[in-house]
């Protein structure tokens, strides 16, 4: 918009002036320009003679966004669940991007944002807390698929230690960022937690990410992000309050639920790994019972047992 003013205005804009004036690099306005000729239709040239952009016909109005209001009160409902960073790095770039969007919404549909603002409303527990500079490292990689080098320190372990990954995808599960990438050294796939990175490097050393690789066939046998080569029949039985609130949501793709007398019911699933499931299982105290595997039943009785365990 600021683009469109100065151009309907002769000021004749370049990409030096116009960088240093709205804070960004000379190739951000370049790109702006590139997409306003090619994607929407403008006529901009260059004039050589005053060094700047031109409109070369009379542009009366800036191209908008055609939005039902059903698509704004979802663009509205994203605002919303984004909200979960109210406090940290990423709430400003957060709301400028929103403003930048809404900038280039005309006011064709009605409604109260009042009404929205108070019937709809998301909260997360345990956020992730990501520091921004390392998120744009980070994410930039993934996109541009360079190699990075970073210090790691493992769940169980008390120091850091050097990887070197190509980063493969970026995932937040849970309110927790994640980085799936291949360490080269382990010569393994490995899932990396963004807070437990630090000093990260992106060494412009690039790599061809594989073509058969699906964050979602990865992590088809994870209740989570820990995955594993075995295959482990997970079976729980639930009594009838548990049943009604494990019934209402999709916990696993492979998941099955069986209905039982006096509203109690059984599930079963089939994962790679028991780390993530037995933490969801203790959280349902009493209303669970463990069916098999018998390593699952072992891990939390002594969980259980560990818990009461006299001092």
């Amino acid at each position: 918009m600021r683009l469109h003013e100065k151009l309907r205005a002769g000021a004749f804009p370049n990409c030096r002036k116009l960088a240093d004036e709205l804070e960004v690099s000379t190739k951000t306005i370049q790109r702006d320009i590139d997409f306003m000729r090619d994607r929407l239709g403008l006529p901009i040239q260059y004039d050589q003679l005053h060094f700047g952009f031109v409109y070369t016909e009379p542009v009366t109005s800036f191209p908008s966004i055609e939005v039902s209001e059903g698509e704004v009160i979802a663009l509205f409902v994203a605002q919303k669940a984004l909200e979960q960073y109210r406090g940290t790095s990423f709430e400003k770039p957060l709301r400028t991007a929103f403003e930048k969007i809404t900038e280039g919404l005309k006011d064709r549909i009605g409604f109260q944002w009042g009404d929205v603002d108070s019937s709809i409303s998301f909260r997360g527990l345990g956020r992730s807390v990501a520091d921004l500079e390392l998120f744009e490292t980070v994410s930039r990689a993934v996109l541009d698929s360079h190699e990075l080098a970073f210090e790691y320190k493992k769940l169980r372990s008390p120091q850091h230690e050097t990887r070197r990954v190509q980063p493969y995808h970026l995932g937040c599960i849970e309110n927790q960022w994640y980085l799936f990438g291949f360490d080269l050294a382990r010569q393994q796939l490995r899932t990396f937690a963004l807070p437990r990175m630090r000093k990260v490097r992106d060494t412009r050393a690039g790599f061809r990410r594989p073509a058969d690789f699906s964050i979602t066939k990865h992590l088809s046998d994870s209740f989570g992000v820990f995955t594993g080569k075995a295959q482990h029949r997970v079976h729980l039985r639930f009594d009838a309050f548990a049943a009604r609130l494990v019934s209402e949501r999709q916990w696993h793709p492979s998941q099955k639920i069986k209905s039982l007398a006096d509203g109690e019911m059984e599930l079963t699933m089939t994962l790679g790994s028991l780390e993530e499931i037995e933490r969801w299982v203790l959280s349902w105290g009493e209303h669970v019972q463990v069916l098999e595997p018998a390593a699952l039943k072992r891990q939390i009785r002594r969980v259980a047992e560990a818990i009461l365990a006299d001092e």
